[in-house]
C-alpha cells in the first residue's frame, strides 16, 4: 500500500474524531474545520515519519491542540463586537509634539517600533514581548532603550514613558 493511500485511509477513517475533537477545543464547528485542516496539512508534510510511530492521531490530536493556543495567543486582546458603535466617532488630530512623536516612531527601525508599540501601546511585559518575537528579555530591553534614545533626540518634548503592571524592567 502506498503512502497516500495510508494517509488517505487515515483521514477517512479519523477525520470525524478529529473534527469533533476540534471543535471541543475551539466551540464552534467553523473554527473546528480549520483546526482540522491545518493539522492535516501539517500531518501529510510529516507523514513518512509519523506513519511509522504507533498512534499518528496523537500527533494529530497534539498538533490541533498546539494550532488552537497559537490562534488563541494571537487574539487573545481582540475584542470583538457584534453590534457597530452608536454614534459617530472622529479621529481626533495628533498635537504638534504628539505629530513629531509618531514620525520620529516610523523612522525607527522596525524591531524598535515593535518593541515599543507592544511595550507601551499594548501594554506587554517584557517577558510576553520576548515570548511574541521569539527573542531575549535582554533584547527587549536594549531595542526599547536605543529607540527611545532615538526618540529622545528626535522629539523630546513629547517622550516621557511611564513603565507598565510594574514591570522590573
Amino acid at each position: 500500500m502506498e503512502p497516500d493511500s495510508r494517509f488517505a485511509e487515515f483521514v477517512a477513517e479519523r477525520g470525524d474524531a478529529l473534527l469533533r475533537y476540534g471543535h471541543v477545543l475551539a466551540g464552534n464547528p467553523h473554527d473546528a474545520a480549520d483546526l482540522v485542516q491545518e493539522t492535516l496539512i501539517k500531518l501529510r508534510g510529516a507523514w513518512p515519519r509519523v506513519r511509522a510511530k504507533d498512534n499518528p492521531e496523537s500527533y494529530a490530536r497534539t498538533t490541533m491542540a498546539r494550532l488552537h493556543i497559537r490562534a488563541w495567543r494571537l487574539r487573545r486582546r481582540e475584542l470583538l463586537a457584534w453590534d457597530l458603535p452608536e454614534g459617530e466617532h472622529h479621529d481626533v488630530l495628533p498635537r504638534g509634539d504628539e505629530q513629531a512623536l509618531w514620525q520620529a516612531l516610523a523612522t525607527l527601525p522596525r524591531k524598535q517600533r515593535t518593541v515599543l508599540v507592544l511595550r507601551y501601546y499594548e501594554q506587554l511585559t517584557d517577558a510576553e514581548i520576548a515570548q511574541v518575537l521569539g527573542i531575549s528579555r535582554g533584547t527587549v530591553r536594549s531595542q526599547a532603550s536605543r529607540a527611545l534614545d532615538k526618540l529622545r533626540a528626535a522629539a523630546p518634548e513629547a517622550i516621557n514613558p511611564q513603565p507598565v503592571r510594574g514591570d522590573a524592567r
